[in-house]
């Protein structure tokens, strides 16, 4: 779900599904490999689709995107984990994948396997889940086999993945691959275990440790020594550590610098850090810039058959730091098992679980073993959880990713569990073998681990689901598979006001290309609802918020028994987070960027709630560095895109206010500073001076504002500090952050000048509604009779050097200026009809001008100031705010929420019961916390913390409702608090210094009508209870902290 209003209709060619049908045919299949699609657009050197792929290549980039488009991969069972793993594959854009499993379908299988129906079951496995895994991106072939598996089968792929297999097929399959150079990767899960192997052979090369940009930062000093200590400016951290390598750019003075190769650094302090050997370079004289390298880096992996020996292994849980080696003997036990008697452990079997038990002692005989994990692990050897599946999916799927991508890798065992989600209580009576045992039903899987009575729960839970991209999709895909709101009971509600674009195809999996511009919440719901016939889901399309509230009212959150979050921005969390800490609503809350993810569960009366804690904000640009010293891309990408709204958005805006709203004169020049003139002189402008009447003028204003922008305003700027000038202190202005910057001169054959004319010239013409041109020659034809008016700099204009210095000059308002300005106004009466059109910025579509402006309108700045150019990829990145995101990071970290989701429905009442998670999937990193209990205030003896409040009935026995007399009375009579400050939202009802008269008036009004009557507001019919903040002393007339009131109207 976004913040942004809804996205522009587009439709993406052939993507139409054949009529009177949802989702295309299947294609049929073959007993041998059969391609389902896309082998047509499958080339050696494929061009990347960056329409499709753009968030993913902002978390890989480029060139490790075209080397996983070269990756075969084979995936071998095709059960819950099998088809989380392969989805994310193809989502993810590898060259090919292909599917083996000759087993048929089961009931058992609908638990977790998502792309079987219950018509699937007794067809194999792999041919059945083929057409739909194939949808997903038509630039991957995706293919199955009924081969066995077999050293020729194998030998065609980069890559191996085994799911569901033998231990005697993982070690024979291990061997092979090993001595081949194919990589493998070994996922299991069991209940709420999960087990990943990786070997990625004798040499990975790690070339991305950790899947994030290279740090850079501005140096200001460079000593002669051995070692030579760099000292960097102190506007922000290096962020460097101890053993990274870095390099140097722009040095002046100590040249030898600039010519190094990279140099390994040691961390002195946050803004110093020692190089090599500096004695013999010449003196630093100023400048430079520090690059961070990153170096590659050699692993060396054993086979299975070794590692099984000698494992080494990824601690996941460092509060369960002593179960991997336990988990490492009990799944070579299970195996003994499955290998003695051809089937898993029966649920909750004392017998089954006692014999794997001795046969995982024989493991390692003589050793100490946690007898009831390795008895909790048979118990559960037949689970299958869609949640489990998700994560440990997720992680091997991004595994293989990190073949061709260079992230590290996961050396080489990771064992993980999730037992807290058991009963907290009562274990023995509600997971009995009676309660466990499977009865032919597609939750098998699950009432194997949970029980049956679990399930009916799950069934009757009412959630909503406030969001319907990346990761509202997964929540809904995890939410059908473990059968929630699937009761007559129970029920879901998905909620999202955007459209599909083509960019969400590449990890918003419940969407195909036939869907863009479809609704997400209608598609989303609808393609849930394929998975699991039984799930009750009701899409919307209502923004949350409190212009919504008559939809999302009392009665809809007081039937509710939890939320879950799939939101990407802070503004909408932290309303979902007040909506459910008030109507005491548990809430999963979960977010990604790019190979991060993190998972936290709100839980009434016992946890702190999301707003609790925030990040810090994030740094914005000073003023003046984007008005005058940009020192970086960043700085002339944002400068461009306040650009964009300065010309193209809030003049059209400012205009269509002039002539439709008769108090905007009035409203403008009551603004503060000198805003009035600012405003007035815009729409001046766009009505008078600029106005253009047909193309040629707009062309000819493109040109003009780029000689203002590019030679006149930085001649201006010289002129004021010419390049040799020096401060008081004797040092040079244009030194540090401040790079002195060259005008440009104008060139028509310059593609860059003539990139900016073509769209500035577009979207001035847009924003009059005049028709443009592409027709790059005839611009540049017409640019050829454009005059420009020479330019000379002007003595007295002052130009701020510092947000301070800017923030204490005080501009004087030029009254007589103003005046003129207002003269010269064309009336709305002399203008009937006219209006001017808003341009709204959008990303996206690479067919509209904005990033055309936005890419030539920075990289002439950058010109301008000798910086680094961006190309059009990254320059989107940042100036749309893109979020990279990756289905891999997405899937495990809604995996984990929805481990959260099974202590919620069962009432987990104890905090260290409950997860937060941090995972780092590019480290890897996976972390686990528990959440932070809320904390704890008191006024006289009364304990409260944010999930209490003061619950006040409004109507009276009498039926009248309660005065502000009545009201203040009650508190010093009930709760011996006297009110001195009585707020709703930002209206005062009542002050201890209000002024008398006022407060007679109030005293003996109704409570509803003083707020309707301060606030200016009716309270609308849905309102059933109203907010009220309080300030209170207490007996000894001291303030005193007390929580908020619920005062109960209707």
């Amino acid at each position: 779900m976004s913040s942004s209003p809804l996205s522009k209709k587009r439709r993406v060619s052939g993507s139409e599904p054949p009529s009177g049908s949802s989702r295309a045919p299947a294609p049929a299949v073959s007993p041998s490999v059969t391609p389902a699609n896309g082998m047509a657009k499958n080339g050696a050197e494929a061009e990347i689709d960056e329409g499709l792929y753009s968030r993913q290549l902002y978390v890989l980039g480029h060139e490790a995107m075209k080397r996983m488009q070269t990756s075969n991969v084979l995936v071998s069972g095709l059960r819950g984990l099998g088809v989380e793993v392969a989805k994310n594959l193809v989502l993810g854009g590898v060259k090919s994948v292909t599917l083996h499993d000759p087993q048929p379908a089961a009931w058992a299988d609908l638990a977790s396997q998502f792309y079987l129906r219950e018509e699937d079951v007794g067809r194999s496995r792999a041919e059945a889940t083929l057409p739909r895994l194939a949808e997903l991106n038509s630039y991957v072939a995706v293919s199955s086999t009924r081969e066995p598996l077999s050293q020729e089968l194998l030998g065609t792929f980069q890559v191996v993945v085994l799911t569901n297999s033998s231990l005697e097929e993982q070690l024979w399959v291990g061997d092979f691959c090993h001595s081949h150079g194919i990589k493998l990767v070994v996922a299991d899960t069991r209940g709420l275990f999960g087990q990943l192997f990786c070997d990625f052979g004798d040499d990975m090369v790690v070339t991305d440790p950790n899947g994030e940009q290279p740090l850079s930062a501005m140096v200001s000093m460079v000593t002669k020594g051995c070692p030579g200590e760099v000292t960097c400016l102190d506007e922000a951290r290096h962020g460097f550590e101890t053993g990274d390598f870095v390099t140097f750019t722009e040095v002046e003075g100590m040249e030898e610098l600039n010519r190094c190769g990279p140099v390994e650094i040691r961390v002195l302090g946050p803004y110093t850090f020692s190089i090599g050997d500096t004695s013999g370079f010449g003196d630093y004289v100023r400048g430079g810039i520090v690059t961070q390298v990153k170096m590659p880096k050699h692993i060396h992996f054993k086979r299975l058959r070794d590692a099984l020996a000698e494992p080494e292994m990824m601690v996941t849980d460092f509060g369960k730091a002593e179960r991997p080696p336990v988990l490492h003997r009990a799944w070579q036990g299970l195996h003994q098992f499955l290998r003695q008697h051809g089937r898993v452990p029966r649920p909750r079997h004392q017998g089954d679980a006692a014999e794997v038990v001795a046969l995982s002692r024989e493991v390692a005989p003589g050793t100490d073993l946690d007898e009831d994990l390795v008895r909790e692990l048979a118990f559960q050897a037949s689970g299958d959880l869609a949640p489990v599946n998700a994560f440990i999916g997720g992680l091997a799927a991004q595994e293989v990713m990190k073949v061709p991508v260079g992230f590290t890798p996961i050396t080489q065992w990771l064992y993980f569990d999730a037992l807290e989600c058991l009963p907290e209580e009562n274990r023995e009576s509600l997971l009995s073998e009676e309660q466990c045992r499977p009865r032919n039903s597609r939750y098998d899987g699950q009432i194997a681990v949970f029980g049956a009575e679990l399930q009916a729960r799950l069934g009757a839970q009412k959630y909503f689901v406030v969001g319907a991209g990346a990761i509202g999709c997964e929540l809904l895909k995890n939410f059908a598979m473990v059968g929630l709101g699937c009761g007559p009971e129970g029920g879901v509600t998905v909620t999202d006001m955007d459209t599909i674009e083509k960019s969400n195809l590449n990890r918003q999996f419940l969407f195909r290309p036939w869907d863009v511009t479809k609704l997400k919440s209608e598609r989303a719901a609808a393609a849930a609802r394929e998975m699991n016939p039984a799930l009750r889901v009701c899409s919307r399309t209502d923004r949350v918020g409190p212009d919504t509230e008559r939809v999302y009212d009392d009665d809809f959150f007081e039937g509710l028994d939890g939320v879950a979050n799939a939101l990407d921005n802070v503004d909408a969390r932290l309303y979902m987070d007040r909506r459910c800490v008030y109507y005491r609503k548990p809430l999963l809350e979960s977010g990604t960027l790019g190979t991060k993810g993190n998972v936290q569960v709100v839980i009434p009366f016992l946890s702190e709630s999301y707003s609790s804690s925030q990040d810090p904000p994030e740094k914005a640009i000073p003023i003046c560095t984007l008005k005058n010293f940009p020192n970086a891309i960043e700085h002339t990408l944002q400068w461009a895109r306040d650009e964009f709204e300065g010309l193209f958005k809030q003049p059209a805006e400012n205009v269509n206010q002039y002539l439709m709203d008769p108090k905007f004169l009035e409203r403008t020049l009551r603004l503060a500073g000198t805003q009035p003139l600012e405003v007035l002189e815009a729409v001046q402008r766009s009505l008078v001076s600029d106005r253009p009447r047909a193309w040629p003028d707009c062309v000819a204003w493109a040109c003009r504002h780029w000689h203002r922008q590019y030679s006149n305003n930085i001649r201006q700027l010289l002129h004021n500090f010419p390049p040799g000038q020096k401060t008081n202190s004797g040092t040079l202005f244009w030194s540090g952050p401040k790079r002195c910057p060259h005008p440009l001169v104008f060139d028509p054959d310059n593609p860059l000048h003539l990139d900016y004319v073509v769209a500035a010239a577009n979207l001035f013409a847009q924003s009059y509604g005049i028709a443009g041109s592409r027709d790059r020659a005839a611009v540049a034809e017409l640019l050829r009779h454009v005059r420009v008016p020479p330019f000379a700099p002007k003595a007295g204009v002052r130009i701020h050097v510092s947000d301070q210095e800017l923030q204490s000059a005080s501009a004087a308002l030029d009254d007589g200026r103003l005046e003129e300005l207002k003269a010269s106004l064309p009336s709305p009466e002399e203008l009937p009809g006219f209006r001017m059109f808003p341009i709204d910025f959008e990303k996206d579509d690479d067919t509209n001008f904005h990033m055309d402006f936005i890419v030539a309108a920075s990289n002439l700045r950058a010109e301008n100031y000798d910086i680094p150019p961006a190309d059009r990829h990254k320059s989107k990145l940042i100036a749309g705010k893109i979020i990279p995101a990756i289905a891999t990071t997405t899937a495990a970290v809604v995996g984990l929420a929805c481990l959260e989701l099974f202590k919620l429905v069962q009432g987990h009442r104890r905090l260290s019961s409950y997860k937060n998670a941090f995972l780092n999937l590019a480290l890897p990193f996976v972390g686990f916390s528990e959440p932070l209990a809320c904390p704890r205030n008191k006024y006289y003896e009364v304990e409260w913390t944010l999930w209490d409040r003061f619950e006040v009935q409004g109507l009276q026995p009498d039926g009248q409702e309660m005065t502000l007399r009545q009201f203040l009375a009650y508190f010093k009579k009930e709760h011996r608090l006297e009110i001195t400050m009585l707020s709703q939202g930002v209206s005062m009802l009542y002050s201890f210094f209000m002024p008398a008269a006022k407060l007679r008036e109030r005293h003996d009004q109704p409570m509803s009508e003083i707020v309707t009557r301060v606030s200016k507001k009716k309270l609308g019919r849905h309102v059933k209870a109203l907010v009220f903040e309080l300030c209170c002393n207490d007996d000894s007339d001291a303030d005193i902290e007390v929580p908020y009131v619920r005062y109960t109207i209707r």
